[in-house]
């Protein structure tokens, strides 16, 4: 029988000691020659988080709640996809357990940004809407706010570095979003931003680093949870990848509401592991020359997110490109899936040999982020 959570599991705010941060950022969808360069002049990527930019004078603490996250589902029902929950007996065989794939590579942009930015959208005032939304972006952020903002009919201003693909570019323009191009580094990039707010006064939306998004990505968890139900199983656990936080961060909040005994677990690079070394230390390390062909996950981990993953996630496993584009062919060629690299990160994870849970997991829930590939540049052509 499935399991059902109790109201002493909702989640309510988690408060920290409040700091100032300054930190060197890298957008998601930030590709590796942009990466390194934010690195190799990092004092042109250090940066104080701005009120003008929506985030406040100091990085607090998430205020997500479960009671949020289940909001945010009532306010994406018939909007968003109901993405399917894939089974492969062939990968459970490899794996030693059962794997359900909550399949959000065929979520509308083609990944799992379009429920947070469509959560935040849609919780604007009438006269905020007015004014647009603004995001600085080359990834799905890009396109998934650029989508949500013509569904509510209101402006959107996407920042976008000159290097950023054509095909990208060309997908947030035709859902209707006005883009701006900027040089290709962090401190381009948010100036433009600040310059296109104060031109238009739009709403910045964060990527990741804003509790409506962090809402909306946790309703992935919530279909996932039943739609297991509804195959006659349960979770054991549940495994994302993680970038800046907004899907783990999210994810742990639903998980946790709806049944304090499933595990959080999530994946990571490698290459970028800004994550896992902020676990392991106890305290938020902020990304520094990250190099992954998960370019998904190039960011540094939120704020925001980092107070949530405190307190409910179990571990954080990092996996070498190797083993992303072993786990990402596995996908493919056995579960016909087509997913990006950032989510063959949770199947490498698991089969990698550092996936050691503190007790048995026998099933486990499998965040596929995203399916936008680059098919002239397959990683095993």
């Amino acid at each position: 029988m499935p399991r059902r959570f109790s109201t002493e599991h909702r989640f309510g705010v988690f408060v920290f000691r409040r700091r100032f941060w300054i930190i060197a950022k890298i957008d998601e969808g930030t590709d590796p020659a942009f990466a390194g360069e934010a690195v190799n002049f990092s004092w042109l990527a250090m940066t104080i988080v701005s009120l003008r930019q929506g985030r406040g004078s100091r990085m607090d603490a998430s205020k997500v709640t479960f009671e949020s996250v289940q909001q945010a589902a009532a306010r994406i029902t018939g909007v968003a996809h109901r993405t399917p929950v894939m089974t492969c007996s062939a990968l459970d065989g490899i794996a030693g357990r059962r794997l359900f794939f909550k399949c959000e590579n065929f979520q509308k942009v083609g990944a799992f940004k379009f429920r947070g930015a469509f959560n935040a959208v849609g919780q604007l005032s009438e006269e905020d809407a007015a004014k647009g939304v603004v995001t600085h972006s080359s990834g799905n952020h890009a396109q998934a706010l650029a989508l949500a903002a013509k569904m509510r009919g209101v402006p959107a201003y996407i920042v976008m570095p000159a290097t950023a693909p054509f095909v990208k570019k060309a997908a947030v323009e035709g859902y209707g979003a006005e883009v701006i191009v900027c040089e290709p580094n962090l401190a381009a990039r948010e100036s433009t931003a600040s310059e296109v707010q104060a031109r238009t006064g739009a709403t910045f939306i964060h990527p990741y680093d804003n509790d409506d998004v962090i809402a909306g990505q946790g309703t992935a968890m919530l279909e996932l949870f039943d739609q297991v139900a509804e195959l006659g199983a349960s979770l054991d656990a549940v495994i994302t990848p993680v970038g800046g936080g907004g899907l783990l961060g999210g994810t742990c909040i639903a998980a946790h509401g709806l049944d304090s005994s499933v595990r959080v677990f999530a994946g990571e690079p490698a290459g970028a592991d800004d994550a896992a070394r902020s676990f392991e230390a106890g305290k938020l390390i902020p990304q520094t020359g990250p190099k992954t062909i998960a370019d998904g996950l190039l960011t540094s981990l939120g704020q925001r997110n980092w107070s949530i993953i405190q307190q409910h996630v179990e571990q954080i496993v990092t996996v070498s490109d190797d083993e992303i584009v072993a786990a990402m062919r596995l996908l493919w060629e056995r579960a016909k899936l087509l997913v990006e690299p950032s989510s063959a990160v949770v199947l490498a994870a698991i089969l990698s040999g550092q996936f050691t849970p503190n007790r048995q997991v026998e099933s486990v829930g499998v965040v596929l982020s995203g399916g936008n590939v680059d098919l002239e540049r397959l990683p095993w052509l």
